[in-house]
């Protein structure tokens, strides 16, 4: 026997389950009436694409790193510039 039916039978309410909890509506404005993209959504794009800017520059250091000092050190390739 089912949950619900049981406590019908019984003269229970219905159990709330939080589980069935309400879609989040953006309520923030929209930047142009007729282009789906909200203030909000807006803001974090500018995040997301700053941090992954920085990202972006931190691995352009590390590969420099590795291709100007830890390559020749280990012996891997020897840079052009010291022939």
């Amino acid at each position: 026997m089912g949950e619900a039916r049981r406590r019908a039978e019984e003269g229970l309410l219905p159990r709330n389950t939080k589980s069935k909890a309400k879609k989040r509506v953006d309520e923030s404005p929209r930047i142009v009436q007729w282009l789906p993209v909200t203030q909000k959504q807006r803001d974090q794009f500018f995040d997301i694409s700053i941090k992954a800017g920085w990202f972006g520059i931190g691995c352009l250091v590390v590969i420099w790193v590795v291709v100007r000092f830890i390559g020749p050190a280990a012996g891997w390739w020897i840079p052009a510039d010291l022939h």
